[in-house]
């Protein structure tokens, strides 16, 4: 399989938005608190850290590996979103399209919002 290059940079901000949604976006939190949980301390200098505890066993630990890291989620979200331009292209290329326009808009607002607070 040969990929142009507007393809390979259009599939890497569908790919930052996809995973981006599955491991960190309120809306998936349910989707996540069946393999997760997520438990909040704070150390002596009043510092909230935030870490996760994996729920059960087999697949449903692994699934709750996987949403805890983002880089494998990436993985595995390329790999879906690479699979669907393979097997349905003309739908695959409107999801693509649609998760990249979301992803460079959230860089864009991120580097917007922390040059206003500058």
């Amino acid at each position: 399989m040969v990929i142009n290059w507007l393809s390979f940079i259009l599939l890497s901000f569908a790919v930052f938005r996809l995973a981006r949604l599955f491991v960190f976006d309120t809306i998936m939190a349910p989707l996540r608190s069946f393999f997760h949980e997520e438990k909040e301390e704070t150390d002596a200098d009043g510092n909230v850290e935030t870490y996760i505890v994996i729920k059960g066993t087999g697949v449903r630990a692994f699934i709750g590996e996987l949403l805890s890291c983002y880089w494998c989620t990436g993985v595995w979200c390329a790999g879906f979103l690479i699979v669907c331009q393979a097997l349905i292209p003309a739908i695959a290329q409107w999801l693509i399209l649609l998760l990249a326009i979301a992803g460079l808009a959230g860089i864009i607002e991120t580097l917007v919002s922390k040059h206003l607070q500058e």
